[in-house]
């Protein structure tokens, strides 16, 4: 499983340099598990900069993976693990979801890239 955040699924949609690179964790979707903020941080970003429409393609899209509610025991490893790792709540949530599914976080957020089960793609300068 994988858990692709809102840094990957953005480059996907605005066809950013690193697309390809997010594709590829993209092709099956039943394998992807979404939590529920990432959903929420795409929707908004993309309605504010392109459109609504835009966006609830976006959503439409997001949602053919498997979405993670934050439950519970999800908050209460959140917060164990921005306190171990001085994440801010919503990578805290989005690690959180990578953790207790035992999956791999594919992201371009730099305050991953040095945690274990991320696999980090640089932005180009």
């Amino acid at each position: 499983m994988k858990v692709v955040d809102s840094s990957g699924w953005l480059e996907l949609f605005t066809d950013g340099p690193l697309a390809d690179r997010y594709e590829e964790h993209l092709s099956d979707l039943s394998q992807v598990l979404t939590p529920m903020v990432v959903l929420y941080e795409v929707y908004k970003w993309i309605k504010r900069e392109r459109s609504e429409e835009q966006a609830l393609i976006a959503v439409a899209q997001i949602e053919k993976t498997r979405v993670v509610p934050v439950s519970g025991t999800l908050a209460l490893t959140a917060a164990d693990l921005s306190l171990e790792h001085h994440l801010a709540m919503a990578d805290a949530l989005v690690y959180a979801t990578a953790v207790l599914h035992d999956a791999e976080l594919i992201t371009s957020d730099a305050d991953f890239a040095s945690l274990a089960r991320v696999s980090y793609f640089a932005k180009p300068p």
